[in-house]
């Protein structure tokens, strides 16, 4: 019975850190997109300021945890603070490949859309998001990276389920045999989302004939 409740409670906390990254990681991709292409979308002498850019791509190298204490601070523990962590570790990979994506798109597509009077945010959203989407998805399969590890430090450091949680427990436990599964599980969902990742790209955007590793 022990060993039955064990596996159970190994599935609970997988299924908690994954369901942490789902909603952490979508969150990132809208808000990153978005304002990945919006920023694309500015005048050249905006974009090309010093102080926009700083202003925009500083915050992006503090590691996630860094961010732990404030998240903590400003919202307490729980499911939010969880889901925003996991937000901040993939926004900034998929923000700022979103952006070079955008600014990598050929000028011939730019010349072929205003030749058919596509312009504004019609541009952004019909034309130039596609045709950086093999970019937007480098961004996506390094966030899912960034995310994965932000949930099991601030799991470890103030959750209360999930594996990083649960190698907290099983250390004050002396429970090194759970550990070690732990930390192959985190391993192992880690790998995966990152091939989920690579399959969703080759299914969504097929005529980008680019090899994935």
């Amino acid at each position: 019975m022990s060993n039955r409740i064990d596996f159970l409670l190994i599935l609970a906390n997988c299924w908690a850190s994954l369901r942490r990254v789902f909603v952490g990681v979508l969150l990132a991709m809208v808000l990153g997109i978005l304002f990945g292409l919006l920023r694309s979308g500015l005048p050249n002498r905006i974009k090309s300021s010093k102080l926009v850019c700083f202003l925009l791509d500083a915050p992006k190298f503090p590691p996630p945890i860094a961010w732990i204490p404030f998240v903590i601070l400003w919202f307490g523990i729980g499911e939010l603070p969880a889901y925003i962590i996991v937000g901040i570790g993939a926004f900034s990979p998929i923000f700022t490949n979103t952006y070079e994506g955008a600014e990598s798109v050929s000028c011939i597509i730019h010349d072929t859309a205003h030749s058919l009077e596509i312009r504004g945010l019609r541009l952004l959203m019909q034309v130039i998001f596609f045709a950086a989407l093999p970019v937007i998805f480098t961004g996506i399969r390094i966030g899912i990276g960034m995310a994965w590890m932000a949930i099991i430090a601030s799991e470890m450091i103030a959750g209360q389920s999930g594996l990083g949680y649960s190698i907290q427990m099983n250390r004050i436990n002396l429970q090194f045999d759970l550990m070690i599964i732990d930390m192959i599980l985190i391993g192992a969902i880690g790998f995966m989302l990152s091939k989920c990742a690579t399959y969703l790209e080759r299914k969504i955007i097929p005529w980008h004939e680019r090899k994935i590793y």
